[in-house]
C-alpha cells in the first residue's frame, strides 16, 4: 500500500510564502513521478507541479512558473513544494499524488495514489 501525508498548509497574506511537504511510504511499487495537484471549492482538480523519481525532471503549470519550486529527497521519501509570491487565486486544497507507471504527468487522472490534502488559503 502506498500512503502519502501532506503538511505545511495554512493561512498566508498575498505575497507571502508557504512550504509544503509530502512523505510517501515505501509501497510495493516504485513511483514514476510525484506531483502536486490542487482543488478549489466547486472546481475540478488542477495540476500544479511534478518531479520524476529518477532524473529529477520538473514540470510546472503556467500559472505557477517562477513562483513555485518542487524538489525531492529520495532518501527521506519526501517531496516539497516551495510557494512564493502567493496570490488569492492559489487558494485551494493541495494534494500530493504519485503515479506508479509512466503517464501524462500534467493530467491529474494519471496519478494512482493521493494524500488527504492540506488547505492553503491566501488572503488579499
Amino acid at each position: 500500500q502506498v500512503q502519502l501525508v501532506e503538511s505545511g498548509g495554512g493561512l498566508v497574506q498575498a505575497g507571502g510564502s508557504l512550504s509544503l511537504s509530502c512523505v510517501v511510504s515505501r509501497g510495493i511499487f516504485s513511483t514514476y513521478v510525484m506531483g502536486w495537484i490542487r482543488q478549489a471549492p466547486g472546481k475540478e482538480r488542477e495540476f500544479v507541479s511534478a518531479i520524476t523519481r529518477i532524473g529529477g525532471s520538473t514540470y510546472y503549470a503556467d500559472s505557477v512558473k517562477g513562483r513555485f519550486t518542487i524538489s525531492r529527497d529520495n532518501a527521506k521519501n519526501t517531496v516539497y513544494l516551495q510557494m512564493n509570491s502567493l496570490k488569492p487565486e492559489d487558494t485551494a486544497v493541495y494534494y500530493c499524488a504519485t503515479a506508479i507507471r509512466p503517464g501524462v504527468v500534467r493530467d491529474p487522472s494519471g496519478y494512482d495514489y493521493w494524500g488527504q490534502g492540506t488547505q492553503v488559503t491566501v488572503s488579499s
